[in-house]
């Protein structure tokens, strides 16, 4: 049994989380997730919901909070802690595998003294450091580190699959994907309307109503996540429609969740860019869809590493670069070839815990769970 252990607050950490249980199960391997918000009191997760709308509205906020971030663990009661220990012990779980750092003190608390200690592994979506890991002690309790990417060392070490082949240049729509991450942070807007003024189609994903145009525009799709869903409500991924323009967020509309991965990757899938401040979930789009990503302002030290590696690596263009070329398609077609033989070259993080960190083999089973 794996214990897949992630963050609501980032979807940039929790969908990777998903994706991994996932794969764990086509491997045949017991795993479940949980999301750390859902030991904390309602009243804290309020305050959460109420964050991520600032956050949204203004990035200056996002920044700050990344800043001063608090630790969210201190709000968990002990005996829920405590609980959570008991239960790992008594469903047989070998294997704990952190997204998040706020985690990490929660361990402490969860296991105790225990000789029988779960295997800890610690994966870093981001290609550096990033903000619940700071004041975390890595070393603790001897956790193994894994990186999807590493600014330390311009590489792509390790990955978690997501898709099947990647849909060939010649049969992409001349679209682009135009997104803010999980919670809509930075100057995305503002990209679309520039790359729409240049003749460009765009697929934009909004995260509240009076973020889509009242009339029809040319060229324009826009795609809303569920304004009710939050990912410590259910194990699911996050619920994504198209809406039409003039969506007042009140008309029925089909969210659609996604088998094995999050809708939004099959829009990344047949995209010519992914237009995106750089967060490390994006980065694995990018790597699995062969999408070059053009990047826009990062949100943090950590994203402005992840901008640095992807261009180095010869994977994205900044924004500004692309604008230079005066949004060269060709540019994007070279990025593209970049990224194709890019996708074999990390090592397959589910295979590796299904055959090493379960004591079964790769494609094995390891008991009904």
């Amino acid at each position: 049994m794996i214990a897949v252990l992630t963050s609501g607050v980032a979807l940039g950490v929790h969908t990777p989380g998903l994706l991994l249980a996932d794969r764990l199960r086509d491997r045949g391997v017991c795993a479940e997730t949980l999301v750390l918000e859902r030991l904390l009191p309602p009243e804290r997760l309020r305050g959460i919901e109420r964050s991520r709308g600032h956050f949204h509205r203004d990035i200056r906020f996002a920044r700050a909070g990344q800043r001063i971030a608090a630790d969210p663990t201190t709000a968990i009661p002990d005996e829920a802690a405590e609980e959570l220990g008991r239960r790992w012990r008594r469903t047989g779980v070998e294997t704990l595998v952190v997204f998040s750092g706020f985690w990490l003190p929660v361990l402490e608390r969860a296991l105790g003294t225990r000789a029988d200690r779960p295997r800890v592994v610690i994966c870093h979506v981001d290609s550096a450091v990033s903000p619940s890991f700071r004041r975390a002690d890595l070393a603790a309790g001897g956790a193994t580190q894994v990186w999807l990417a590493s600014a330390e060392h311009g590489t792509v070490p390790w990955t978690i699959p997501v898709g099947g082949p990647p849909v060939p240049w010649t049969e992409r729509p001349r679209r682009l994907l135009v997104h803010g991450g999980g919670w809509g942070m930075g100057t995305y807007r503002e990209r679309a309307q520039e790359l729409l003024e240049h003749g460009h189609a765009v697929d934009l994903v909004v995260h509240e109503p009076h973020d889509v145009a009242p009339q029809q525009r040319s060229g324009v799709r826009y795609f809303a996540m569920d304004p009710d869903w939050h990912p410590w409500h259910d194990d699911g991924y996050p619920p994504l429609a198209q809406v039409p323009a003039g969506w007042s967020g009140r008309e029925p509309v089909r969210y659609t969740r996604g088998a094995g991965r999050h809708p939004s990757f099959d829009l990344a899938a047949r995209a010519e860019a992914i237009v995106s401040k750089p967060g490390g979930g994006t980065l694995l789009d990018s790597l699995w869809s062969a999408t070059p990503l053009v990047l826009l302002e990062p949100v943090g030290d950590h994203e402005a590493r992840n901008a640095e590696l992807w261009c180095a690596l010869g994977h994205g263009i900044t924004y500004e670069a692309w604008r230079a070329t005066g949004f060269d398609r060709e540019t994007l077609a070279r990025l593209h070839r970049n990224l194709l033989r890019a996708v074999d070259g990390p090592r397959d993080l589910a295979a590796h815990l299904a055959g090493a960190g379960t004591g079964v083999p790769a494609g094995g089973r390891s008991g009904p769970c």
